[in-house]
């Protein structure tokens, strides 16, 4: 694998590898590409001779291709240069830009609903010439991969961020309370539930996240198995059955309307670690000055967010 070979490797034949691992066949992957058939078939052979080995399996007939484990492996690192080629290309319309310009926002539902109206306000105000255009999804892996490949500039994140090329700033520790329905005899205690005695309770809770799997392990740890009946992604639907009677949820705050009559808010004091949140963008991309104008506003709002009382 002489360094003069791999000198001629170029991007076309990494993104020919890509479509047919994809398509699955020579001729889809043209169609899609729109180049011929016999074009993206002498890019692949060049890429094979350019790296000494075969990087995919011709079976003949109507069988699809495949490709070899050389394939693959030349597969994640072709994904990785596409994603670092888009995150420059999206550093050069920041620079173009300015101070104007479009800044691109991953959030989560319950930051989507109690942070980011005040903030966008608030930073639309200051900087009437930023478009933000906000990504929300339950799965925060995801958000991380849209930052890598440069389709977000930032993103809301449960931290710490554990590998990768990313940086971060925490925003806010938004603790855990316990969500009971309206009378029950939890709220006449006059210390918080043990986490023994909360996961002796039905409980209602999230699907997977961040945040769910950071609960679980701390319930686990009072030496029994959390009793989940129902699990949600939807914020309402959880404090909903919650109200109904269901069970009881272990919540962060921010997920939780204190002004839902049908449901009680207990304090945990501390008996779990609060759920720190964050703002997360790649090290290696350019930070634009309305970049860093919404990372300042954003701590500005989660700061008086999290400076209000604890909940009763």
């Amino acid at each position: 694998m002489g360094a003069d070979r791999w000198l001629g490797l170029d991007l076309r034949h990494l993104i020919a590898l890509k479509a047919i691992a994809d398509e699955g066949s020579f001729g889809r992957a043209a169609d899609r590409l729109g180049y011929t058939q016999s074009a993206v078939s002498q890019q692949v052979a060049q890429l094979e001779r350019i790296v000494g080995l075969r990087l995919v399996e011709r079976p003949g007939g109507p069988r699809p291709v495949s490709l070899t484990e050389a394939g693959h492996t030349l597969l994640r690192h072709a994904e990785a240069i596409q994603a670092r080629l888009l995150a420059a290309k999206a550093d050069m319309a920041a620079l173009e830009a300015g101070d104007a310009g479009r800044i691109r926002v991953g959030t989560f539902q319950s930051v989507g609903a109690r942070v980011v109206p005040t903030l966008l306000r608030r930073f639309s105000e200051e900087r009437p010439g930023v478009e933000v255009v906000l990504r929300e999804s339950q799965n925060e892996d995801e958000l991380l991969e849209l930052i890598e490949r440069g389709d977000l500039d930032l993103t809301f994140w449960t931290l710490p961020v554990l590998g990768g090329p990313y940086e971060s700033v925490e925003l806010l520790r938004d603790p855990y309370v316990l969500v009971v329905p309206a009378g029950s005899p939890l709220t006449e205690l006059k210390r918080p539930p043990t986490l023994k005695e909360i996961v002796l309770q039905p409980l209602i809770g999230f699907n997977a996240c961040r945040a769910m799997t950071h609960v679980d392990l701390q319930l686990s740890a009072a030496g029994r198995a959390p009793n989940y009946v129902f699990r949600s992604d939807n914020n309402g639907t959880v404090q909903g059955l919650v109200g109904a009677g269901v069970g009881v949820s272990v919540s962060p705050r921010l997920t939780v309307d204190e002004d839902d009559p049908s449901v009680a808010i207990v304090d945990l004091q501390g008996r779990l670690e609060p759920r720190v949140i964050g703002l997360v963008w790649h090290r290696d991309r350019h930070r634009s000055r309305a970049l860093e104008a919404f990372v300042e506003s954003a701590a500005e709002v989660c700061g008086e967010l999290g400076a209000r009382p604890a909940a009763a």
